[in-house]
């Protein structure tokens, strides 16, 4: 009888839960704990929301921006430099467990005083930080909070369960972010998202809930891919901690719809109950060989796509404030040589030419 190949196959545990509101350390050791009671129960993937740590701040989503510099002030203050202390401690975390752990933070510039990303972080079993991803652009009133990300971290890792990828809330919508990670062959999907979003008054109590299922199924069906949606829970110190004495804004917070975690598979099936309005693990069972009869009609990376008629292009260089130059020619970092000098030729070339010019000139004049 012929051997056939064994494909990845593992679970996932989704944190459907509230960060200890703007307390890294506390926070910190509710991740350890989680970690450890999902890696005891089999998961090798771990995931955290938006944001997680220090906390997702809901309060820029209601308060006026002129009323918002104690709280951005705060945010900055626990924030989280990458790297530091507590990726150091993330790291050990998922070293501890044998886990892939996926948490979402608020992360501060090494450089600036006044400058945050929405930004993912992706560490193996080894304790390596082997993805940093920060969100290409903050979405709706975040902008008054983080700054642009860029596409160093839109990229899939391979892991002993499959290749990984992940996308933070509003980047779930972007058809070209998320065909990027289907390009490198993703198979599992990370969608995290805030614990809720009072995007208008007196909005559908099920628009929040509709809108992050909409996205993941059509990124699970798209893909071909399992897609586990982990979203923070708002819990009653969040909501003070945001609404800062303003009954208006604590009352809008109270009043807005919870955001859901769920779980899919390759046809956009639920695996699992999800969870929503309450703390809980999401688990997740997966097998990547059931990705293989979906992608006999559609496979987008593949058989179903005309790449003769379509084009598409990631830059994934990390975008920095400055770049030592390797020149006077201004090249990008990642530029290689036949690129360089293909530019620089014509430069060299008009320089040349100029000199042989003016030495004619020289002699001419003499």
């Amino acid at each position: 009888m012929a051997t056939l190949d064994v494909f990845p196959r593992g679970k996932a545990a989704g944190m459907h839960v509230s960060p200890v509101y703007l307390d890294r350390d506390a926070t910190l050791g509710k991740i350890e704990s989680l970690v450890r009671e999902a890696a005891t129960a089999g998961a090798r993937i771990v995931a955290f929301p938006e944001a997680f740590l220090p906390g997702f701040p809901v309060w820029c989503l209601l308060q006026r921006p002129i009323d918002m510099h104690a709280h951005f002030k705060q945010l900055f203050a626990c924030s989280v430099e990458v790297p530091g202390p507590q990726t150091a401690r993330l790291a050990e975390i998922a070293r501890a467990s044998d886990v892939w752990l996926s948490v979402g933070i608020s992360e501060r510039s090494t450089i600036s005083m006044g400058t945050m990303y929405n930004s993912n972080l992706l560490f193996s079993p080894a304790g390596e930080l082997v993805n940093h991803h920060r969100k290409l652009v903050a979405t709706w009133a975040e902008r008054l909070v983080w700054g642009h990300g860029d596409g160093a971290g839109i990229r899939v890792i391979a892991t002993d369960v499959g290749k990984l990828g992940m996308l933070i809330c509003g980047e779930n919508t972007n058809p070209l972010a998320r065909y990027a990670l289907m390009a490198q062959g993703e198979q599992v999907h990370i969608a995290s998202y805030p614990p809720a979003w009072p995007f208008k008054r007196g909005g559908d109590a099920a628009e929040y809930r509709r809108w992050i299922e909409t996205r993941s199924a059509a990124h699970a069906f798209e893909a071909k891919a399992y897609c586990l949606t982990v979203a923070a829970h708002l819990d009653e110190a969040a909501i003070v901690g945001a609404a800062a004495g303003d009954p208006v804004v604590e009352a809008a917070l109270r009043e807005a719809p919870p955001a859901v975690s769920v779980a899919l598979g390759p046809y956009a099936e639920r695996l699992g109950d999800p969870i929503q309005g309450e703390e809980g693990i999401l688990y997740m069972d997966f097998d990547v060989s059931n990705l293989i009869v979906p992608k006999m009609a559609h496979d987008v990376v593949g058989s179903y796509q005309r790449y003769d008629v379509f084009e598409f292009r990631l830059n994934q260089r990390r975008q920095v404030a400055s770049a030592p130059m390797a020149s006077p020619l201004a090249v990008d970092a990642g530029a290689d040589a036949a690129e360089f000098r293909s530019r620089a030729a014509p430069i060299a070339n008009a320089v040349a030419a100029a000199r042989q010019e003016n030495g004619e000139a020289n002699e001419h004049h003499q």
